[in-house]
C-alpha cells in the first residue's frame, strides 16, 4: 500500500504510514519524492556498492569512540548515506527523488519519522536548492512571521504559545522559502510543533499534557489538528523576520531592535538549515537569496525576558508588531 502526503511543498509517496503527516488523496501523478522502509531495495544496494567518501563525522559527546552521525557520499553525488549512532540509516539519491530508511529495535516507526521529517527532509530540500531557515513560522493577519534562532532559543516554544492563542502555525524547525516575482513566501511544513517537557509544563501546566513524539524519547508535540491549535497548509507571504537574541532580566524585556542590512544578512546566513554541510555552491545561492530577502522584508532582533513565564508578553509584542506590517512588501 502506498501512502500519499504533502510536506514542505513536496508530494511524498511512502511505503509506510508516517506519523505526523496528514494523508492526501492518492494520485497517478509522479510524486516529487518516494520514501521506502524495510529491507534495502535494489537501488540502495547498487548505490552503496559505489565507492564512498565521508562528508561529515560527528563524535560522541560521552567519550565513546563510536560516532553519533556519519554522512557518506557515494560516487559523484550519486547517493548519500546517513548513519546514526542508534543504528538508524537513510540513503538519499543525488537527484533527491528517492529516500530509503530503516531503524533497529527498540526504535520504532515514530523514531524513523522524526529523522525523516527533520534532517533528512532538510537535506532533500537542500539538494533541491531550496533555501530553508532554521526557524518556526506563524501567520498573523495576512502575513507570515519567521522566528529564527539556534536550538534552545525558544522559537518552537514561542510558536506553540502563539498557536495556543489561535495563531496558525505554518512550519516548525525547517522553514522553506519561495521567491515569487520578487516576493518571499513561506512553504508549509507539517501539523506539529515539537517541544521539550519543560516547555509543555510551562505552557500547559503539566509535561504530560501533550503526547510523546516517540515511545523512546522524552520530547512531546502539540498537534496542529484544529483542536487546541491550527496548521496553515498553504503558502503565505513573509512579512517579518525575528532573530532571537540572548535572554535578559531587564524589566524592559521583551523588546525588539532594528538591525542593519549587513547584520541581518549575516545572521540569516548563519541560521539556514543544515548550513554546516560543506557545499560552497549552495551556500553562495543562499547568500544571494537572503540578500534579496533582507532588501524586501523587515528583519529585527527580538530579546525575550530571562523569565520564561513572561512568554505572554513576548507573544503580545510579536502580534502587535506583525499587525503593523503590510502583507506585501
Amino acid at each position: 500500500m502506498t501512502h500519499s502526503y504533502s510536506v514542505y511543498g513536496l508530494g511524498l509517496n511512502s511505503s509506510i504510514s508516517i506519523a505526523g503527516l496528514e494523508a492526501q488523496p492518492s494520485t497517478t501523478l509522479q510524486p516529487d519524492l518516494q520514501f521506502e522502509s524495510g529491507p534495502s531495495p535494489y537501488w540502495v544496494n547498487a548505490d552503496l556498492a559505489v565507492p564512498g567518501a565521508e562528508v561529515i563525522r560527528r563524535k560522541s559527546t560521552d567519550g565513546s569512540p563510536a560516532p553519533t552521525f556519519v554522512l557518506t557520499e557515494h560516487g559523484e553525488k550519486q547517493a548519500y548515506e546517513f548513519a546514526y549512532g542508534d543504528g538508524t540509516r537513510f540513503v538519499v539519491t543525488g537527484d533527491a527523488r528517492r529516500v530509503w530508511g530503516a531503524c533497529l529495535p527498540p526504535l520504532t516507526a515514530e523514531d524513523l519519522a522524526t529523522y525523516l521529517l527533520g534532517p533528512i527532509m532538510g537535506f532533500v530540500l537542500r539538494l533541491r536548492h531550496r533555501t530553508c531557515l532554521h526557524a518556526s513560522a506563524v501567520r498573523v493577519g495576512n502575513c507570515a512571521i519567521a522566528l529564527v534562532g539556534d536550538a534552545g532559543m525558544g522559537k518552537s516554544t514561542t510558536a506553540a504559545a502563539l498557536a495556543l492563542r489561535g495563531i496558525p502555525v505554518c512550519s516548525e524547525d525547517i522553514v522553506p522559502l519561495a521567491e515569487i516575482r520578487g516576493q518571499f513566501e513561506i512553504i508549509p511544513g507539517y501539523p506539529r510543533v515539537c517541544l521539550w517537557p519543560h516547555s509543555v509544563e510551562m505552557l500547559l501546566g503539566s509535561e504530560e499534557a501533550l503526547p510523546l513524539l516517540t515511545p523512546s524519547w522524552e520530547k512531546r508535540y502539540l498537534p496542529l489538528d484544529g483542536g487546541r491549535a491550527k496548521f496553515l497548509d498553504q503558502r503565505v507571504p513573509l512579512g517579518l523576520v525575528y532573530l532571537f537574541g540572548a535572554r535578559t532580566d531587564s524589566e524592559g524585556a521583551p523588546f525588539s531592535q532594528e538591525l542593519s542590512g549587513k547584520e541581518a544578512l549575516l545572521e540569516l546566513v548563519r541560521n539556514t538549515y543544515m548550513n554546516w554541510l560543506p557545499d560552497t555552491q549552495q551556500q553562495a545561492r543562499e547568500f544571494d537569496v537572503l540578500a534579496r530577502l533582507v532588501d524586501s522584508v523587515p528583519v529585527r532582533r527580538i530579546i525575550p525576558h530571562a523569565d520564561p513565564h513572561r512568554i505572554g508578553a513576548l507573544c503580545d509584542l510579536i502580534i502587535e508588531n506583525a499587525q503593523s506590517v503590510p502583507a506585501e512588501q
